[in-house]
């Protein structure tokens, strides 16, 4: 038997994509409907590089405004576009009743070859979009946090100060990009109180489907995969129950030992998936409402 949860119960969230046919929409939003069940503190649904997901964002989130009930945050990126036009999409989140932004400067686009060159008549990067969003109306917004520091950073402590710099222009609380390691998160935790951050720092989790595609994932964000996980993954991608339960168990370990460790609030990676996200809100003692 396992024991009682103790303690308050974490504060959770979902983050989703949205589906590029119809049959796929109509899963993510059944997948969001049981999810929404868990009363998570928000979720979110993401924004495709320079823009190209912007109106099956927006028709997504309508979509889960009216059938979940569950607080939305619509992602929003500075790339490619003027600030007439970022303003606009955050004027239709708000009129749409999402009222929750996670404001992101985006990742250049392939022709751009890895280089983030600002729009001219746009934002410089998520500072000052952070700014310009608090202009339009009294959004609640999100930002994100790199526990292994952004590829584009000079260094981790100059994007240690550039979190500071967004959560000083307004965020509400910074999101983390995906580890595998309780202790990386628990240092950055701790290298964020050190200069005086104190908004929330949420741990991103993500369960792991695909093993090949975490891999490709973290590769393009900077985060390690450590050898003993590799080690444990191998050959699972062609057995994937297994691999299901594989993969729960070991995010669970890594939110318990957060847990354990003050962590209040997790954000999970679904990619529009329920089931294992569903496990781990019951592993954490929450359960459906």
């Amino acid at each position: 038997m396992m024991p009682a949860q103790t303690g308050p119960l974490p504060a959770i969230s979902f983050e989703f994509f949205p589906a590029k046919t119809e049959k796929a929409a109509a899963t993510l939003l059944e997948n969001a409907k049981t999810l929404a069940a868990f009363g998570p503190q928000f979720m979110s649904v993401t924004y495709g590089a320079g823009g190209s997901t912007r109106d099956r964002t927006l028709a997504t989130l309508k979509d889960m405004v009216r059938e979940t009930g569950a607080p939305l945050a619509g992602h929003l990126t500075c790339v490619g576009a003027s600030k007439e036009e970022v303003n606009a999409v955050a004027q239709a989140y708000w009129d749409a009743g999402v009222k929750h932004i996670v404001a992101l400067r985006g990742d250049p686009p392939p022709s751009a070859g890895g280089v983030y060159e600002p729009h001219p008549e746009g934002y410089a990067g998520a500072v000052d979009l952070v700014r310009g969003l608090k202009e339009i109306a009294p959004f609640e917004i999100s930002v994100a946090a790199y526990p292994e520091t952004h590829p584009a950073a000079l260094n981790p402590q100059a994007d240690l100060e550039h979190l500071r710099a967004k959560i000083d222009a307004g965020a509400d609380r910074a999101l983390t990009q995906f580890f595998f390691e309780a202790e990386t998160f628990l240092r950055f935790r701790d290298r964020a109180a050190a200069i005086g951050i104190e908004r929330p720092i949420v741990p991103g989790i993500l369960p792991i489907g695909s093993a090949a595609q975490a891999w490709k994932f973290a590769e393009m964000c900077g985060a390690n995969v450590p050898k003993w996980m590799r080690d444990l993954f191998d050959g699972l991608d062609e057995t994937p129950q297994t691999r299901a339960l594989v993969a729960a168990t070991v995010a669970d370990r890594l939110c318990q030992t957060l847990k354990a460790e003050g962590v209040e609030q997790f954000h999970f990676y679904t990619l529009n998936h329920a089931d294992t996200a569903s496990a781990l809100c019951r592993l954490l003692g929450c359960r459906p409402l």
